[in-house]
């Protein structure tokens, strides 16, 4: 069964919503605004790059992603993976040609079924409405987070808000960088 890692930026209060500088929020861009970039607090990023063996991706997520990440440098290896992308709306002609192969999964369930297939680690980016849904689905195995030290009030969260039973999470890696950055890598307990 392959590892389902929900990797994100998220701020202390939880926010995910255009931390690289997406238009139409008020606070987009906030991951590099007012705070020192350090290096080494961005390891994890290449980290995942290596060790994954495909990324899944939300529809909002993949339309943001597949206009800028198939050209940039920092995002090499993805161009290489396999690409889910969980809509039921987008059709084939809606992918980019750029990016490599991409298949659409049309529900959890797909997902699920995903999971039962042999390769590596499947990595999400972005899709906060997504992470909500596999989070309620019990999909979730890991969370890779980088956690700001900003509270930014509204915004798309990470985090389901649905009544459930709690979710116990490990701690299996984490450290605490100059800027005030956190890295948390938590596994679920399923």
């Amino acid at each position: 069964m392959r590892t389902l890692i929900s990797s994100a930026f998220i701020s202390l209060d939880g926010v995910v919503d255009s931390p690289g500088g997406e238009p139409g929020y008020r606070n987009s861009g906030w991951t590099f605004k007012d705070i020192e970039f350090v290096p080494e607090a961005f390891e994890i990023k290449g980290r995942e790059q290596e060790e994954a063996g495909a990324m899944l991706l939300g529809r909002t997520s993949y339309q943001a992603f597949s206009q800028v990440w198939p050209d940039m440098a920092d995002f090499a290896r993805y161009k290489t993976l396999p690409k889910y992308v969980v809509s039921t709306t987008l059709t084939d002609d809606d992918l980019v040609s750029n990016w490599g192969e991409t298949t659409i999964l049309r529900s959890l369930d797909e997902v699920a079924a995903l999971k039962e297939t042999e390769g590596g680690p499947i990595i999400v980016h972005g899709s906060a409405a997504l992470n909500r849904a596999l989070s309620d689905a019990g999909l979730i195995d890991r969370y890779h987070l980088l956690v700001f030290p900003l509270l930014l009030g509204a915004g798309k969260r990470l985090f389901s808000t649905t009544d459930k039973d709690a979710q116990k999470l490990k701690l299996v890696e984490h450290e605490v960088y100059s800027n005030g950055l956190q890295k948390q890598v938590l596994d679920v307990v399923h």
